[in-house]
């Protein structure tokens, strides 16, 4: 999404001019292309002061703070998940409809938006923990709903993996999973410009630039900060964008960046290790629309991409007997901005579903 600049896939097609590093091509930049009938009905920029500052900042280990925002009341509670650089404002249009029915938690992860820099490798177990520690340290106990947007899937399940009693329902969003990345890489090493798993030697260097020049300061309006600050992003406002590049300008922000790139193989040993069977869980999967070819990608490759696209949907559906699948027309890998009535759907539904699984009398309304 928006705060990611190393990750065109985080906001494919053009639909905003932030993501500009070299390695930006890595695994979801030869995603969807954005749809116009999607951004236009949800064009109503996103200007809510909350994102502009920290909400409530957490003590995960001494000395070490995560930034959690929450909204709402009741049980159980809904946590929400970014993608890969994205901090809780990729949920602005989700996470107040979710909470007129129950507590509902964003939060950044180390080193994104308001949170503190990482003191270790930013794979899916060192996320897993911090947000174990978070929750449980501002007394938000279990039942958890769990909701993951693309890398943010992975974090995720593998939570509920290591923790399958705290959790009551999960609803992935155009997910990645333990198998995506090499796969992707697989279609065709050569339309990428990075190694399976880690930045190649081109892409490190830039890295190493970013990081050198947030160290000395970037000037604004160089190349080098188009290169890794980006743009503004239409969706949100001057305030938020602000707030959002003072971030991406940081040394810890430049840093998580590349240990989330050389992190993506750890990750997916983690959850191999990890992978249980749901059983009867209610799972909501999302799955975005593919179109047609992204810039310098064949049909051939397209085609390709959408086969393992829907691969990969399917997996993660089959991982309970309740698993659902649906797949969101008119929407970009960022379903949340372009369709977000479908991840607001989805959620209570695995809501309602929980409740009544536990003998709750649910007060949810369709939506």
């Amino acid at each position: 999404m928006r705060g990611s600049l190393n990750r065109t896939s985080e906001r494919p097609g053009g639909l905003v001019p932030r993501f500009n590093k070299l390695y930006g091509a890595v695994f979801w930049a030869i995603l969807l292309p954005s749809s116009a009938a999607a951004v236009e009905r949800n064009s109503k920029v996103i200007d809510d002061p909350v994102y502009t500052h920290a909400q409530h900042l957490v003590e995960v280990e001494p000395g070490r703070r995560l930034n959690l925002y929450c909204l709402g009341e009741g049980t159980p509670t809904v946590i929400l998940e970014a993608g890969s650089g994205d901090n809780d404002s990729a949920w602005a249009r989700v996470q107040p409809a979710i909470a007129a029915h129950t507590r509902t938690c964003s939060y950044d992860r180390a080193g994104i938006g308001f949170s503190d820099p990482a003191r270790r490798p930013s794979d899916s177990a060192n996320a897993v923990d911090d947000l174990y520690h978070l929750l449980h340290a501002a007394e938000i106990k279990p039942p958890y709903i769990l909701v993951g947007h693309s890398l943010g899937g992975m974090h995720v399940r593998l939570y509920a993996d290591l923790h399958f009693d705290e959790i009551v329902g999960i609803v992935l969003v155009d997910s990645s999973d333990e198998t995506w990345y090499q796969n992707v890489w697989q279609l065709d090493p050569q339309q990428l410009r990075t190694s399976y798993f880690a930045m190649g030697p081109k892409a490190l260097e830039h890295q190493r630039a970013c990081i050198e020049a947030a160290q000395t300061g970037f000037v604004k309006g160089s190349q080098i900060y188009i290169d890794c600050v980006g743009s503004d992003d239409p969706l949100y406002s001057a305030a938020i964008n602000a707030a959002n590049d003072k971030n991406r300008m940081s040394v810890a922000y430049q840093q998580e960046d590349v240990s989330d790139a050389n992190s993506r193989r750890q990750s997916t040993d983690e959850l191999i290790a990890a992978r249980r069977w749901y059983g009867d869980l209610p799972l909501v999967v999302l799955a975005s629309s593919p179109s047609g070819p992204g810039a310098n990608e064949t049909q051939e490759h397209r085609d390709a991409f959408n086969r393992l696209h829907a691969v990969v949907a399917d997996q993660l559906t089959a991982l309970s007997k309740r698993g659902v699948l649906r797949t969101v027309p008119d929407s970009t890998h960022d379903i949340m901005n372009t369709q977000p009535q479908a991840v607001i759907d989805a959620v209570l539904e695995v809501l309602r579903d929980a409740r009544e699984s536990k003998g709750q009398v649910h007060q949810i309304s369709g939506s």
